[in-house]
């Protein structure tokens, strides 16, 4: 496991020095824990833009800490869309404040809506606790156990 220090919201891809280490599709795969194939999906919504030595693929600093900024945003539940937006920001050389503010307002949002979920699966949980009691007291007056 790596000792260095995660991505933080300051974290800037852009930042990465352009002659820094390489990195192969395996090599990514195994340290993050997932597929070659999901790291050509990240491609392929322009998440990540590799290099070309040969007919392999090459990553930058650069591309692997925008992978770990996807895979961030994946565990907070985010859109991959989203997700490309606020990347995307962190490559810009613009104000940080504007990118943090619309950090925070997709953090809001998502916040929102999953207290939402929240609410339903409570809601949910109820009824099939109301219909659990229900089914235990026909099968009591038909002098059947529950279980």
């Amino acid at each position: 496991m790596s000792t260095e220090p995660r991505p933080s919201l300051g974290d800037t891809p852009s930042d990465a020095d352009p002659g820094g280490p390489l990195f192969t599709i395996t090599e990514l795969a195994a340290e993050f824990d997932i597929t070659p194939r999901a790291i050509r999906f990240y491609e392929d919504m322009g998440l990540l833009t590799p290099a070309r030595a040969g007919r392999n693929r090459v990553y930058t600093q650069r591309d692997r800490t925008r992978l770990k900024l996807t895979l961030r945003g994946k565990r907070l539940g985010l859109a991959l869309q989203e997700i490309k937006q606020l990347v995307d920001m962190y490559d810009s050389q613009a104000d940080t404040v504007a990118q943090l503010r619309a950090f925070l307002e997709v953090l809001q949002q998502h916040r929102r809506q999953l207290h939402q979920q929240l609410s339903d699966i409570e809601v949910t949980m109820a009824e099939i606790a109301q219909h659990e009691e229900r089914c235990r007291a026909l099968l009591a007056e038909a002098g059947q156990p529950a279980d």
